[in-house]
């Protein structure tokens, strides 16, 4: 997919905001799949400045949160209303919350409706110390965000649950 609106090179083109590139990259990994982004140099063989602003701030994102996406599996179904999930090889289950235009913080509740921690198990948000309270609540389960994470988030549009093991 390319970064702007062409495969190639075009002086003064548009460029895909952040948010939109990492919420990209969170559902196709979500699926399973490989996000493969272009960026056309121009004729002098540089990249637009704008790119280099993008791929900055996609790199803060991976920064804080690259464990949800790097070596991860897509979970059954990939998508939960705004939460995409992915899963280690030893079964931590990622959530990671898709944020809308404008939302600079998560939500006070997180609700995932298709899974739920075992037993026993923790729910964090990646690049935040500590536990986070959680309840079953039929076949799924409610997260509750405390107001110092949403003051604070780790990171800019989306944030990642982990959950150490499902039931």
């Amino acid at each position: 997919m390319p970064m702007a609106t062409s495969w190639s090179y075009v002086q003064g083109d548009t460029y895909k905001p952040v948010r939109t590139l990492v919420h990209l990259l969170v559902d196709i990994v979500a699926k399973g799949g490989n996000y493969l982004l272009n960026l056309g140099p121009g004729p002098d063989g540089e990249w637009d400045p704008v790119a280099y602003e993008r791929l900055k701030g996609i790199g803060a994102w991976m920064k804080v949160n690259g464990e949800a996406i790097y070596g991860t599996r897509p979970v059954a179904p990939n998508k939960d209303g705004k939460v995409c999930l992915t899963r280690k090889p030893d079964g931590t289950v990622y959530g990671i919350y898709l944020s809308d235009a404008g939302e600079t913080a998560p939500p006070a509740k997180m609700w995932l409706s298709h899974m739920q921690p075992a037993a026993g198990a923790t729910v964090t948000m990646v690049g935040v110390p500590g536990t986070l309270r959680w309840q079953a609540v039929g076949n799924g389960v409610l997260i509750d965000i405390p107001d110092s994470i949403r003051r604070n988030p780790p990171s800019e549009h989306a944030w990642a649950l982990r959950i150490s093991k499902t039931g």
